[in-house]
């Protein structure tokens, strides 16, 4: 998705937590026209996660006959963006000519490399009556010599993600590998990216990762006498054998991986090299991306 927003960095209310929760972000929310919006990177006190440089928690939004998302065309660099429903339906168009409609379940992923261009749209189905949107929308930033490479889309149907239970706990596995599961998703680095449904009580041992955050969708959790309400991520250090228990029934995602190096952002333009942003931002000036198949008529214009 564009960032809708000319600032990248939302305001957020920081809580200093102790022992293995190094930062505790709690989003505030942003009404962005029709839905709202709880952006968590990047943030004042920490930009990224691994080699997760933007996170969104959209919605929930309801959407009257008539209306729904309608996201125009825009640019991506030096990223892969990664789509991912609680509920609704989302229909992606981007420079390469794909067409996909994306379902609560699925994983999509579009790389954008050296440059791509996309819009998010809804069906005329989905909007010829009332309807809800709900998900998740999340940036991984590109590894230096691979920030250049060619743009390519990927997607990934709800039963391509494996799906176990830890200790009782229902899990998907993203992203990368986990709990002895690896996911068929396409990485660029050592990435993590998983799902976990706790009804109250339950306790989930969190993946090893160099970098690694629990972000709480619905519900709440405890890292041992640490609180982590519902909409916060947690930045947790490094060691092995972390757990966090539910307070209530309670749904997350956990990300991480690799440690990365500075990115600048720009928009949404991503990378190691602030001159390639000022480049990026001339281009989509100047018309010089690519266009996208059938929807090509409008585009979202470059901010100042």
């Amino acid at each position: 998705m564009s960032n809708l927003s000319s600032q990248c960095e939302h305001e957020c209310d920081f809580v200093e937590a102790c022992d293995a929760v190094e930062l505790m972000i709690e989003p505030r929310e942003r009404d962005l026209g029709g839905f709202s919006v709880r952006r968590v990177l990047p943030s004042a006190k920490r930009k990224m996660v691994g080699p997760w440089v933007f996170f969104d928690h959209m919605g929930p939004a309801s959407f009257p006959a008539g209306e729904g998302l309608n996201v125009r065309p825009h640019p991506h660099i030096g990223i892969a963006t990664v789509t991912y429903l609680f509920s609704g339906e989302i229909l992606h168009r981007d420079s390469l000519g794909s067409l996909q409609a994306i379902r609560p379940g699925d994983i999509n992923l579009m790389v954008a490399g050296h440059g791509i261009v996309h819009s998010e749209r809804e069906r005329p189905q989905i909007t010829a009556s009332a309807h809800r949107l709900h998900g998740l929308q999340l940036w991984l930033a590109l590894p230096e010599h691979l920030e250049e490479m060619a743009p390519a889309f990927y997607h990934y149907t709800d039963d391509e993600v494996p799906a176990l239970t830890v200790d009782g706990v229902p899990v998907r596995v993203m992203m990368g590998t986990a709990y002895g599961a690896t996911s068929p998703v396409k990485t660029f680095a050592e990435t993590l990216y998983v799902e976990a449904h706790l009804l109250k009580g339950q306790v989930l041992a969190l993946p090893d990762a160099e970098e690694r955050a629990v972000y709480v969708a619905r519900g709440g959790l405890k890292a041992r006498e640490t609180v982590i309400p519902e909409f916060a991520m947690a930045c947790f250090d490094g060691r092995a054998g972390l757990e966090v228990e539910a307070t209530t029934d309670t749904r997350i995602a956990i990300i991480g991986g690799e440690r990365f190096g500075r990115r600048y952002i720009d928009w949404n333009f991503v990378s190691s090299r602030p001159e390639r942003i000022q480049q990026a931002r001339e281009d989509w000036r100047e018309g010089r991306f690519p266009k996208v198949p059938g929807d090509d008529k409008e585009s979202i214009p470059l901010p100042d």
